[in-house]
């Protein structure tokens, strides 16, 4: 595995969950359930406001926003560990894949899924 900063961060959330006894409670099931409950909390600071406001965050809303993003890569990080699962290797192949799905000359300014084109 090549040195990055995922890795570095992968290495220092294995040596805290070892030192906490944690990781038999860390399987995949309850990694992507802890997971997905925390991108629950980061919708929440995000509910009714306008897309001007989502995107001109207060400090003290920004800062809330940065710990459930961290929260969420955390869980994110431990259930790729789990699973044995290259995250930067599985983002690549998936950044390709929308390339081939959605051609930029094709979908230019047009949100729609690529099964509801003609």
């Amino acid at each position: 595995m090549r040195p990055d900063s995922l890795d570095q961060l992968n290495a220092t959330l294995l040596a805290f969950a070892r030192e906490r006894d944690w990781e038999q409670f860390h399987s995949p099931k309850n990694l992507s359930m802890a997971l997905a409950g925390e991108a629950g909390e980061l919708l929440e600071h995000f509910q009714w406001l306008s897309e001007q406001q989502s995107a001109n965050l207060d400090p003290n809303k920004k800062d809330a926003v940065a710990m459930e993003l961290a929260d969420i890569l955390i869980y994110l990080v431990r259930l790729a560990e789990r699973l044995e699962i290259d995250l930067l290797e599985a983002a690549q192949r998936k950044i390709a894949i929308n390339q081939a799905r959605y051609p930029a000359e094709r979908v230019r300014g047009d949100a729609r899924r690529a099964e509801e084109y003609d």
